[in-house]
């Protein structure tokens, strides 16, 4: 699934659709370019489900935030600084996600082979003056979210 996001409110307003689909477990991979909306579309996904959106900031020094919700935790992680897969294991990664609550992870593609087997890959990309956002499916889980966030929104462009 495509769709083309006119500006940053339009990249926060996919987050708080695909937020509002999200259940406990759900593992979102956040990929594209330095300052292509990653942190904007988490920011989105975290306030749909009942975080402050001034709590939600980039985890790239930290490398993970946790924002407590309503009813997910939801956790943030940003591997970008990240060297190598040892590094992953000693941030306990692995325990986190796709565990319990949301699982929000920019710059995923960095570590492929330790991402859990199932998630929902977004690929944000500099379009003109806006970006273009890609939804890919691993897993059944994730086809089904698509489906319910197509419903939900007109994704016809």
């Amino acid at each position: 699934m495509e769709k083309f996001l006119v500006d940053s409110a339009a990249t926060e307003a996919l987050g708080r659709l695909l937020g509002r689909h999200l259940k406990d477990g759900d593992v979102l991979c956040l990929s594209g370019d330095l300052g292509a909306g990653k942190t904007l579309l988490s920011r989105g996904v975290a306030t749909s489900l009942g975080v402050d959106p001034d709590a939600v900031t980039s985890p790239t020094f930290a490398i993970m935030n946790v924002y407590e919700c309503r009813e997910l935790e939801v956790r943030h992680f940003d591997l970008y600084r990240l060297n190598r897969p040892e590094e992953l294991e000693d941030i306990g990664f692995e325990e986190y996600a796709g565990g319990d609550g949301v699982t929000l992870i920019e710059w995923a593609e960095l570590f492929r082979e330790q991402l859990p087997e199932e998630y929902l890959q977004v690929v944000l990309r500099h379009e003109g003056a806006g970006r273009r956002a890609v939804l890919e499916a691993h897993g059944p889980r994730y086809e089904q979210l698509l489906e319910e966030v197509e419903k939900d929104a007109d994704f016809s462009h």
